[in-house]
């Protein structure tokens, strides 16, 4: 299947020049790549104009400035579903994703919609992160199968692969929300539409180098947008 891997960027200059390599170089047939930039002032997107003019697989959108991560997922997919990708898949620029498990997202994909990396369903599979932050992010998951009834381990994932046909579904431009919330939007709207879904194991590593996006004002958008998903839900305006 054609597939897309969308990268959203904003000062990766240290790791997507390393990264997209190793997604192309594992062998998996029809995968593109797309970086969404933000307007990196460290030259992310030199990096990647650099790598696309020796390989038509890279792709680059440029924004006009930090405008946050749900938005550049939501451009990504556009740019997808224009563009006739069957497969349309989420990751991280910083190697807390492995490439490796691409293909394994792809192949179960074959018999679900929505096919999510997830670091819960088989214990905690979660190296190098502190303590604090672990548990906000089994905390954020528990708290939102809570509230919604949703019975993924990892609502918070940002690993995952949609079939077209998921995305098409979706008012893309009615997706507002941002980081943790954004995950638990979309996997919510796939399952209230019906779309299957199946959780795979991976192991995520916390990065290396650069430093992580994670904010209060995500975290508190993430707590809020549950109970909105759930009254939109019950009042059938999903």
């Amino acid at each position: 299947m054609k597939s897309l891997v969308v990268i959203p960027t904003y000062n990766e200059a240290e790791n997507i020049g390393r990264i997209i390599p190793e997604i192309l170089a594992q062998g998996v047939p029809d995968l593109e790549v797309l970086v969404v930039d933000d307007a990196s002032p460290d030259g992310t997107a030199k990096i990647v104009e650099k790598l696309a003019e020796k390989d038509t697989r890279i792709h680059l959108l440029n924004r006009g400035g930090k405008m946050g991560l749900g938005t550049a997922y939501v451009a990504g997919f556009k740019y997808a579903l224009s563009h006739d990708y069957e497969c349309i898949l989420e990751m991280d620029a910083d190697f807390s994703h492995d490439p490796k498990e691409l293909r394994n997202l792809i192949n179960k994909a074959e018999e679900y919609d929505l096919v999510i990396g997830s670091r819960y369903i088989t214990g905690v599979n979660v190296v190098n992160w502190p303590l604090t932050r672990l548990m906000l992010s089994m905390g954020a998951s528990k708290y939102t199968r809570m509230i919604t009834g949703m019975k993924i381990r990892d609502c918070t994932s940002g690993f995952k692969c949609f079939r077209r046909k998921v995305l098409e579904s979706i008012d893309l431009d009615a997706i507002h929300s941002d980081g943790y919330s954004f995950q638990i939007e979309l996997n919510f709207k796939a399952k209230n539409k019906g779309f299957t879904v199946c959780e795979i194991p991976i192991i995520f590593v916390d990065r290396v180098i650069g430093s992580s996006k994670m904010s209060k004002k995500i975290i508190r958008e993430a707590m809020w947008v549950v109970w909105k998903l759930r009254f939109l839900q019950i009042i059938k305006r999903l």
